[in-house]
């Protein structure tokens, strides 16, 4: 319990966090925050880490200059870390998906989440890969059922390719452009858990309507 309160805290005051973590190992916070994208998009146990706010407040951060940070580096890195996210988290579905899908629903692994992301996909296809990444635990498992799906390389490529340009692009240029403003600056931890609320408002509707079907 106490780690949960404390996971979110850092989710709540994740400009905070980051701030203290790029004045602590400087141009190393590239490398972590590579891994922890890489991490959200490449495994579907890690379906929980920062996503969206973490692009979001990396870019305000690069705004105001904080620890050298540079926007151009920090897209790139991120952008890279979500493209080879993806391409795991594919190669994994086409390998080993049969045997995960058939895992029970635990702490870390959400079988409800992947039962609706594979559904989604049913419906609209490579379009998941795009759609998905500005969707909390759906960006997790979408490239896991196109490779449990069988879809070809080439196409799984361009869709990762244009879904993660538009997520890391818009997110980090729109935290670079608003980051210097006043009331961003003083209200920052106010306008991350709008992103998370905006975030996760599709899934809870979809929950939602899956009750109300049941």
């Amino acid at each position: 319990m106490e780690l949960l309160t404390q996971f979110i805290d850092i989710l709540l005051h994740l400009d905070k966090y980051l701030a203290v973590m790029v004045q602590q190992y400087g141009v190393w916070i590239y490398g972590i925050l590579f891994f922890i994208i890489f991490a959200e998009t490449g495994f579907v146990v890690f379906p929980f880490l920062p996503g969206d706010s973490l692009l979001f407040v990396a870019g305000a951060l690069a705004a105001i200059g904080e620890g050298g940070m540079d926007i151009g580096v920090l897209i790139a890195v991120l952008l890279t870390a979500a493209v080879l996210g993806n391409m795991v988290n594919y190669q994994i579905g086409r390998v080993f998906g049969h045997k995960i899908e058939a895992w029970e629903n635990s702490r870390f692994f959400n079988k409800a989440a992947l039962e609706k992301t594979h559904a989604f996909y049913e419906k609209h296809g490579g379009k998941t890969l795009v759609i998905s990444r500005f969707l909390p635990l759906f960006r997790s498992f979408a490239p896991f059922v196109a490779g449990l799906g069988a879809m070809s390389y080439a196409r799984f490529s361009l869709f990762n390719l244009i879904g993660a340009t538009a997520w890391v692009v818009s997110l980090c240029l729109a935290g670079y452009w608003l980051g210097n403003l006043p009331w961003i600056k003083q209200n920052l931890s106010v306008l991350i858990l709008g992103i998370i609320a905006v975030s996760l408002l599709p899934v809870a509707i979809g929950y939602v309507q899956h009750r109300r079907t049941a």
